[in-house]
């Protein structure tokens, strides 16, 4: 399944990297110009989302090897069927998820930024 994604999204990733490129022909006024640009913005987002997922399947791949698979980083107890089935790169069993989660509050004021691991700070 995981080898069938990594193919999927080198292929996608192929035929978007060939749509990035635009014509000036393209974009003669400026209305023209904003939507090649909205159009592209969005082709990033997704070429970006498309990149940490295929880290997360070679993640899932390399759990696979060293047979930690369906294991929760946090508990190491098993992740339920159920849950790999949903999501098969996840990495946490539901409980810990929800404790992740609700750790990460709902409000930007005192966020930990997921991504980075550093605490947001609000400036005044």
């Amino acid at each position: 399944m995981f080898e069938a994604q990594v193919r999927s999204l080198l292929y996608n990733d192929k035929i978007l990297r060939d749509d990035f490129v635009v014509c000036d022909d393209d974009r003669p006024d400026e209305v023209d110009q904003a939507s090649t640009d909205v159009e592209q913005s969005m082709r990033m987002r997704l070429r970006n989302r498309e990149r940490l997922y295929l880290h997360k399947i070679e993640e899932a791949l390399r759990r696979i090897d060293e047979a930690t698979f369906g294991l929760c980083d946090t508990c190491e107890e098993p992740i339920e069927r159920r849950r790999l089935d949903a999501r098969p790169t996840a990495t946490l069993c539901v409980s810990c998820k929800e404790d992740e989660e609700r750790a990460e509050g709902n409000t930007a004021d005192g966020l930990r930024h997921k991504s980075l691991g550093a605490q947001i700070t609000r400036f005044t």
